[in-house]
């Protein structure tokens, strides 16, 4: 029997993924009466309207489909519940690069990652290197641009 993979995940980001599901639920209504209004119209063959509004439809099903397995399979984390020497999902973490510039991460889910606003995935190249590690350790990864070379400076359950 196959077993069924949970999704680690912060609070806001199932919220984030509830939000997006109801709104493509809404969306479900529309996109019937734009099929019927474009049936109407008489023959499909040569119909953009219907097509458009099937085609729509094919997504928005598919898109609800995939967010509610993620909902189902979702573990929620909360962050501030956590402790120890150890970086782990959650983790807000602060390290210091080549040059000892600080940077900082939060270790989240892949649906929530966004490095723009410090979150990385821990299934990311520094996620799975960081994953783990305590304070004054040295890790290298391997990134799109080239090796790097962090050490972590804090670890932070916030």
């Amino acid at each position: 029997m196959a077993s069924i993979e949970k999704l680690p995940m912060l609070a806001e980001g199932y919220e984030r993924l509830i939000a997006e599901l109801r709104a493509l639920r809404e969306e479900r209504p529309k996109i019937v009466d734009a099929i019927e209004e474009a049936r109407a119209h008489g023959d499909l063959s040569e119909n953009a309207e219907y097509h458009a509004a099937k085609e729509r439809q094919g997504q928005v099903e598919a898109s609800i489909a995939d967010l509610e397995d993620k909902v189902s399979r979702a573990s929620i984390i909360d962050p501030t519940s956590l402790s120890g020497d150890r970086i782990v999902f959650g983790a807000t973490v602060t390290l210091l690069d080549e040059d000892e510039k600080p940077v900082r991460y939060q270790i989240v889910g892949p649906y929530e990652a966004d490095a723009k606003v410090g979150r990385i995935s821990y299934n990311s190249p520094l996620g799975r290197a960081l994953i783990g590690r305590r304070v004054e350790e040295e890790i290298e990864v391997t990134v799109p641009s080239g090796d790097r070379f962090y050490l972590v400076n804090k670890i932070e359950f916030i």
